[in-house]
């Protein structure tokens, strides 16, 4: 046993040689990275301890008893990114295609169970060929596993997968249930069924890339939540993922130290154009009301008419959720919805205050909308809201019109504070067409019917379209300049950092899914 260990540290010995943050130039930046240098990089230089790399798999079937590898394809164990402890398990495509054994499962449960009980995020680098037949349901058993680890952690543990290589088959089911899944241009790809296997079926032609690659998870599925160009930045896009999260739901974010200085800024007061129909870039505004350079943006490619992601204000983390007017004029719809309730649970889970920037017009119409669900998924927003019970401020910028409005943490769902600012409109609908609803007949009985329709425009919009309505009922807490808009949010937040709400007692509710 003696001469195995030490055959097993000089082959560690030297694959750290090879690895390592400061070991990696820029040219093998661009290159697929081996498991153990996944692991060496992702984690501060000389903080990994690994956990199980004698294991070896148990089969004696199809002359797998003569090829025996140490760690069984899977890089188990523990470390610190930016100081911070952190688990990690990275597949090693070397040995066997990656592919997942029953002992090879064993060591991702067992890493996964001491990240749980001691309360630390958890990194999965998936690089595997699926499940290693040579097992048979063994191996299929290890995936279920794995699967069940991975909702007993949910809401507990941050879990985040790393998609650097092949994830087919039953493999993508855990990744999927994690909380954020980083995909790398190029290199890898997930799906349920290969191409050889969808053109049997459906007589499809389709590559590897095209059925599943990067770019397609994060622009038309949103499976990916980043996309990475190379194996290095999506360790980084990791790292910097991390330092917006707690340690688990007992804890908050960490803060960075801040000073409440001069915090107006005038740049915000000429963001949204005078005309209510012309479009501005969401993005302005968040970058005028965090600290700066903070923002880091989730699904960026994916349902471009919301706008979901991490900053800091005040030097503390907090959840975003802006509608887009620069993509279908911010109207929320079946992706949208699903993408913004999906952040808004995690949030939740994990103790980051929400603050919600809102101009919606209301739901996108029309068959296809209807056809695919928008009942039901605009309810998965309204219903993660509801459910919410962190710090929640929103921030009306324009409008709010229909459904829409309550959907997007209105007072009426059991947001905190809500702010307007003096052109905001909050109403059923756009003040044209609801004079031309509501004076149907003055209209139509006017010699000139364009400029009777113009008059009861503006007398709507008067009456309506405006956010002071709102707050003489305590809807809108106060109308306030956009300059103003940074200073009130960081005071706002701060008040409301102690804050506890006692929930149902229930075990727990069904989220219209």
């Amino acid at each position: 046993m003696d001469d195995k260990i030490k055959i097993l540290n000089d082959k560690i010995a030297l694959a750290k040689l090879g690895g390592g943050q400061a070991r990696i130039d820029k040219q093998h930046q661009k290159k697929k990275l081996t498991a153990r240098e996944r692991v060496l990089y992702l984690l501060d230089e000389g903080s990994f301890e690994e956990i199980g790399a004698l294991v070896t798999h148990r089969t004696k079937d199809f002359g797998m008893a003569d090829q025996q590898f140490y760690g069984d394809g899977v890089v188990t164990g523990y470390g610190t990114v930016n100081g911070r402890l952190t688990y990690v398990f990275a597949q090693d495509f070397t040995v066997f295609g990656g592919s997942l054994s029953e002992t090879h499962a064993e060591k991702i449960c067992k890493i996964m169970d001491i990240a749980v009980n001691v309360g630390a995020p958890l990194i999965g680098l998936n690089d595997s060929g699926g499940a290693r037949i040579q097992e048979g349901v063994r191996s299929l058993g290890g995936y279920a596993d794995i699967f069940y680890k991975n909702v007993q952690s949910s809401g507990v543990i941050p879990q985040i997968s790393a998609i650097m290589g092949p994830c087919a088959g039953g493999a993508v089911y855990s990744p999927a249930m994690t909380d954020f899944t980083v995909m790398v241009q190029d290199t890898s790809y997930m799906f349920v069924t290969g191409p050889s296997v969808v053109k049997t079926v459906t007589n499809e032609e389709v590559t590897s890339e095209e059925l599943g690659g990067a770019s397609v998870h994060s622009s038309k599925s949103g499976v990916a939540h980043i996309t990475s160009t190379n194996d290095v930045e999506c360790l980084e896009d990791i790292k910097k993922l991390l330092s917006y999260l707690p340690q688990s739901n007992k804890e908050k974010p960490v803060a960075i130290p801040f000073e409440l200085k001069e915090e107006l800024r005038d740049d915000l007061e000429t963001i949204v154009p005078e005309n209510p129909n012309k479009p501005y870039d969401m993005h302005k505004i968040i970058t005028g009301i965090i600290d700066e350079d903070s923002f880091y943006e989730i699904h960026k490619d994916y349902a471009e008419n919301i706008i979901v992601g991490f900053a800091r204000l005040g030097g503390k983390s907090v959840g975003i959720v802006a509608n887009q007017p620069m993509f279908l004029a911010g109207v929320l719809d079946v992706n949208s919805s699903k993408k913004a309730a999906r952040f808004v649970r995690f949030c939740d889970c994990f103790n980051i205050p929400l603050l919600v920037l809102e101009d919606v017009p209301g739901f996108l119409p029309g068959t296809d909308q209807e056809w695919n669900g928008i009942i039901v998924n605009g309810a998965k927003l309204l219903y993660a809201f509801s459910e919410a019970t962190v710090p929640r401020i929103t921030v009306i910028t324009r409008k709010a019109y229909g459904g829409a409005y309550d959907v997007m943490n209105s007072k009426h769902i059991g947001a905190d504070m809500n702010f307007a600012w003096p052109n905001a409109e909050i109403a059923v609908m756009g003040a044209k067409g609801a004079a031309e609803i509501i004076f149907k007949r003055e209209i139509s009985n006017a010699e000139d019917k364009e400029a009777k329709l113009k008059e009861k425009e503006a007398e709507y919009a008067k009456l309506f379209a405006n956010p002071y309505s709102a707050a003489e009922r305590g809807f809108i807490d106060e109308v306030i300049l956009p300059k103003d808009t940074r200073r009130k949010l960081i005071k706002a937040f701060s008040m409301l950092e102690n804050k506890n709400v006692a929930k149902p007692d229930r075990k727990h509710g069904n989220i219209p899914l």
